[in-house]
């Protein structure tokens, strides 16, 4: 089954987001201080949280059976103003800090893609293997 950057490339991007803060967790704690690295913590965890929701809702609207009042209005409730107003609490760390945390999830989802272009993975029909067929 082949993945035009879809559902599952937006669920991988969300894991390898967690992950990608988990690892940089002890040596932002070392080589950061543990105030800075919070701050690039809280903003990822943000930015993870606040894309779920993003994408709970697009989901609840982008669908072949028709639009799924209840799931949107839920996600949209918690995504707008209680994950929103969650955030104004956030500025009590360094706003350049946070804003680190916040772009981690963009910068695995360019790695991501920029991957698939240079492999080529989305220029083949098929099964969107990657691997030269013998002549």
């Amino acid at each position: 089954m082949k993945d035009n950057l879809g559902l599952d490339f937006l669920d991988r991007t969300l894991r390898t987001a967690g992950i990608v803060l988990l690892i940089f967790l002890p040596f932002g704690f070392y080589y950061l201080g543990s105030y800075r690295t919070l701050a690039i913590l809280s903003g990822g965890v943000w930015g993870i949280i606040n894309f779920v929701f993003l994408s709970a809702v697009v989901r609840s609207v982008i669908r072949p059976e028709g639009v799924d009042r209840r799931r949107l209005l839920w996600s949209a409730v918690i995504k707008f103003p209680l994950l929103y107003g969650a955030g104004y609490a956030l500025p009590v760390f360094t706003p350049g800090y946070l804003l680190i945390g916040f772009s981690v999830i963009m910068a695995v989802m360019l790695l991501k893609a920029l991957a698939r272009v240079l492999l080529k993975m989305d220029d083949r029909a098929g099964n969107g293997n990657n691997l030269q067929e013998a002549r």
